[in-house]
């Protein structure tokens, strides 16, 4: 508009010149105008309504002053008015010519529509838009999140590379795209001129359309909140709390609010987006109307629907990124997480710099997790697990405190304990080898620690604990639920069902031949036969069987090298390892079963045949499937640890051998729960920091290996200049799984909190611990370290609830029979009630217990050795000269009884006891559990009657809407001349 100045300046001067030049333009400018405005009628596009009432208001104004008053001063004449007005009509006209050129263009090749990567370089679109007076912000062409014009901005990238053969695909596969109204701008990597990044725009047509088919909610009333009704009496009691409130300090862990956005869709009510009714909305920016996780799961949802070649199966992304058409997929970040300015000073710069200030970064790990903005950058699927994990870890804290009270109650009453005192004093209580041969005889005083150790975990707490946690289970649970609730109010996902759900597109393609009728919907449907559905089910449950048979051979496996390396360990030079060979079999088998299960984990994750009808199905199936693979393959060596090890070993003379060669592996002098401890110890540090490393320090290492790569080709100068697509793309791609593994992890230790927690009562505290780290990590991961992963809805965890309600309840049963089997509860209360000092008296202190060590034992006639058992040494060590008798664990008569080694009467007495306990026990807790289930509600009452209001203002205003419309009709009749009897209202 250079011209335009000049005319000005001439103009302002009062030259005669420029006043005829002037009139000169603005008559030639109208007549153009209305050339224009002429063909736009012909053509009947909307723009024209647009133009026409600009050139109403203005070029009409231009009229009055200029031609209809001919002796118009020039001094009464503001020029530079009307020559704004005729830029402000000029701009409108281009921009209108822009986008009929967009629409009615053929489709451009991938040439026509690449540019080599140069961050300083603007499209003719940008420069025109520049020239006619709009000014674009530079920041948005250089921060990587705009096309060229500084305007589009960028919903999706897709990313591919030239010398990939699958070009034609590719073509087709864009040109639809177009078809489908996105807006595509191509750019070539500054790193690698092979590597394409497709950039799409989803216009707001495009988001308007397939919003209302995807039934997109969004606000459109602000939510009106009441107070409820109190009592005096508890006013009182507020006002009290409140000013005993006011003397504690202020809440640490509350994030600071200043810092938040106002996140207004949280505030509003929504309903589905519909463009005849998008006057009820909310509205102040199209631009910012749809979020960014909104835009891009849109543009997610076109592209899975959009074809490459002819053919009903010949669909989608995935299956182009599946045969390596194209590499990535992805929506970007929104800039950078880090930035030079403080965010106490200067703000945040964008929502992700937010993220990583106030929940990525490890200075705030003590505070509150912002759930809603989680939610807004991520969507509602993820936001719902950092939900359910950050109230997982809230419910620990109770239950690693009352673990660590058991574990302090037993160092506290170790030197009180009558059982551990006899161990340590039993110097003349020879104990029979634990292992064919090479084991020794040795001293009951010499399992004095393991005695101790075993006091710490199994004293008279662990029962109360075992019932705490059965029942923590149950309220973690019910409360999960309100609190789950109060989120899918909040984060309007109450009214979100799953028939709302898209069919998958593989389902979609694989069974588009048969059709039926949806009922929810009436509309058809691919339709999947009932033959073809179980021929698969069995396909996928054959599958998992043989995994799980092969997790149960890995499990034969390591006691076989249980049963052979304890005698390897006895006969070992080193006297450390000589005189602990039991424990070193433990500590190694323990190692080994971590390895194997780590590596058929790996195994496991294989395609499933099954082809489910949406992708919450396809992910419940895939879940169930491989949590079930995943739980036996992590417990089932721990089964065997505390309910099979040393039950079924027979007795000194007639072991019990494993196919008629290796004799199967006694306990400890002192107890199998020694060696259960261990194994539930061990597992879970090792498989906690393995999960960690995984998790964190991969894609660390990784993104750090690609920077250094970076770094020395280009520099650190030009790395920085990298638009946010090329940076978004040397992140590590978010797991195949989703959220799979995020969910395993937490589940399987969720099974070991609860199934074995009373052998192991510091297990709550090492979760604790664990999840305090895990929380910063995943979002430190997912901030930083992960592209951005498309935003998903989900009402709630899945499938994982049901799971974790299955955990509850076997970890019922799993304590019953620990604490009566494994541990040594029962048949101490059974001595202590019928056979100790107190017998009878209805007591069971530490005295009652006196020669409880003594009656636990039972001897055996050394003589009676098989020869493939018979010890090498003959134990004249201890007295200086052979031995006749040893001892043994076990209920069994002396060998000159009538009946040598048979059961005594108290080892029926113990178990009795025992099922008895099980079964008391067992009912107690689940009365417990279901009463507990019965009187916590579901719904918090002051989010039941928020929901009943809203329903109520929602039919208000529907009735409003509907009678406004009715009334509008009306009056529109009226003016037309036209009148109907019995008109109502």
């Amino acid at each position: 508009m250079a011209p335009c100045v000049h005319l000005n300046e001439g103009l302002a001067s009062g030259d005669s010149a420029s006043l005829l030049i002037a009139e000169n333009v603005v008559v030639s400018f109208y007549l153009a105008l209305n050339q224009s405005i002429f063909y736009l009628k012909l053509l009947g596009l909307e723009k024209e309504k647009k133009i026409e009432g600009r050139k109403d208001l203005q070029v009409n104004q231009l009229e009055t002053q200029i031609w209809i008053k001919p002796d118009i001063q020039k001094t009464d004449v503001d020029f530079s008015e009307i020559l704004n007005a005729i830029q402000e009509i000029a701009k409108d006209v281009n921009i209108f010519f822009d986008e009929l050129e967009g629409v009615n263009s053929p489709s451009k090749d991938d040439d026509s529509l690449l540019h080599h990567g140069n961050l300083t370089s603007t499209s003719d679109d940008a420069s025109r838009l520049e020239v006619v007076g709009e000014e674009v912000p530079d920041k948005n062409k250089t921060n990587g999140l705009y096309f060229r014009d500084g305007k589009c901005r960028i919903d999706y990238i897709l990313v591919y590379r030239k010398s990939n053969p699958q070009t034609e695909k590719r073509e087709v596969f864009e040109r639809n795209i177009r078809a489908e109204g996105l807006q595509m701008e191509k750019e070539s990597s500054l790193t690698n001129s092979d590597i394409i990044f497709v950039k799409l725009h989803a216009p707001w047509e495009v988001l308007g359309k397939y919003a209302e088919l995807m039934n997109v909610r969004m606000p459109f009333r602000r939510k009106i909140y009441y107070l409820h009704r109190r009592y005096k009496f508890m006013n009182r009691i507020e006002k009290q709390i409140s000013r005993f409130r006011g003397w504690l300090p202020r809440k640490p862990m509350k994030l600071d609010k200043e810092t938040l956005p106002d996140l207004e869709e949280n505030d509003c009510y929504t309903a589905p987006f519909s463009q005849q009714r998008i006057h009820h909305f909310i509205i102040h920016n199209k631009d910012t109307f749809f979020n960014n996780a909104t835009r891009s799961r849109i543009v997610h949802h076109i592209l899975q629907r959009v074809k490459y070649e002819e053919g009903k199966n010949k669909i989608g992304l995935n299956r182009l990124l599946s045969n390596g058409s194209y590499e990535a997929a992805f929506p970007l970040h929104e800039g950078s997480y880090r930035s030079k300015n403080s965010i106490r000073t200067h703000g945040a710069e964008n929502h992700r710099h937010l993220l990583y200030e106030c929940w990525a970064s490890w200075g705030v790990w003590y505070k509150y997790q912002p759930l809603d903005l989680v939610r807004r950058y991520f969507g509602e699927k993820i936001g719902l697990y950092f939900a359910w994990l950050g109230w997982y870890t809230g419910m620990l804290f109770p239950a690693a405190f009352i673990g660590l009270f058991v574990f302090l109650y037993g160092v506290t009453t170790l030197n009180h304990c009558q059982v551990s005192k006899e161990v340590c004093q039993a110097t003349d209580i020879i104990m029979c080898p634990i292992c064919d041969k090479y084991c020794p005889f040795m001293r009951l005083s010499d399992s004095c620690v393991y005695a101790k150790v075993t006091h710490l975990f199994d004293n008279g707490a662990t029962v109360f604990f075992a019932v705490f946690m059965a029942v923590w289970a149950t309220v973690f649970l019910e409360f999960w639920k309100r609190r789950r609730a109060v989120i899918a109010y909040d984060w309007d996902l109450i009214d979100w069902e799953e028939e709302e759900e898209e069919i998958r597109p593989q389902f979609e393609a694989k069974y588009s031949k048969k059709e039926r009728m949806n009922p929810i919907s009436g509309k058809p449907e691919p339709y999947q036969a009932f033959a073809d559905k179980c021929s698969r089910l069995v396909v996928s449950a054959s599958g998992i069987f043989f995994m799980i048979c092969v997790v149960i051979a890995a499990v034969f496996g390591i006691v076989i090298y249980r049963v052979v390396t304890v005698s390897t360990f006895a006969a070992f030079k080193w006297a450390l390892i000589r005189n602990n060979s039991q424990v070193a079999t433990t500590g190694t088998a323990v190692c080994i079963n971590f390895c194997i299960i780590m590596l058929l984990n790996v195994v496991s994750k294989t395609n499933i045949s099954k082809q489910p009808r949406t992708e919450s199905e396809w992910e419940n199936s895939f879940t169930l499937k491989m949590f079930l693979f995943q739980f036996v393959n992590l417990n089932s060596s721990t089964f065997y640890i505390a309910f099979f090890l040393g039950r079924f070993t027979g007795h000194p003379g007639a072991y019990l051998r494993l196919i008629n060669r290796w004799r199967l592996e006694e306990c400890h002098p002192s107890g199998c729960l020694i060696d259960l401890c261990m194994q539930m110890g061990i597992i879970m540090v090792l498989k906690q920091t393995w999960n960690n490393f995984m998790e964190l320090g991969y894609p660390l290492i990784q993104n750090w290996w690609t920077r250094r790569k970076l770094r020395q080709e280009y520099g650190t100068q030009r790395k920085t200049s990298f638009p946010q697509w090329e940076k978004d793309y040397n992140l590590q791609p978010m797991n195949a799984y989703g959220l799979f593994d995020e969910y395993l992890e937490m589940i399987l230790q969720f099974g070991f909190t609860t199934i074995f927690v009373a052998a192991f009562p510091l297990a709550p505290l090492l979760a604790l611990l664990n999840n305090i780290i895990e929380i910063r990590l995943d979002a430190y991961k997912f901030v930083t370290q992960w592209r951005r992963p498309l935003a998903s809805r989900a009402k709630d965890i899945g499938i994982w609830y049901g799971i974790l309600e299955g955990i509850g309840i076997l970890s019922v049963i799993t304590n019953a029979f620990v604490i009566a089997v494994t541990s040594d509860f029962i048949p101490r209360l059974v001595y202590a009630y019928k056979y100790g000092p107190c017998a009878g008296q209805g007591e069971a202190g530490q005295k009652c217990m006196v020669g409880y060590v003594n009656a636990s034992l039972s001897v055996f006639l050394v003589s009676d050795f098989e020869n493939r058992s018979e010890p090498t040494s003959n134990g004249s060590e201890f007295s200086g000269s052979p031995l006749k008798y040893c001892r043994y664990r076990d209920y069994r008569d002396p060998p000159h009884s009538p009946v040598p080694y048979g059961y005594t009467l108290q080892f029926w007495h113990v178990l009795a006891a025992r099922l008895a306990f099980i079964i008391v026990f067992e009912h107690l807790v689940f009365c417990i559990k279901h009463l507990i289930s019965y009187l916590i509600p579901d719904l918090p009452k002051d989010l039941r009657d928020r929901m009943r209001r809203e329903k109520y203002l929602i039919q208000e205003m529907m009735y409003e809407a509907e009678l406004e419309r009715l009334q509008k009709e009306r009056k529109e009749r009226k003016k037309n001349g036209k009148s109907y009897h019995n008109e109502w209202p």
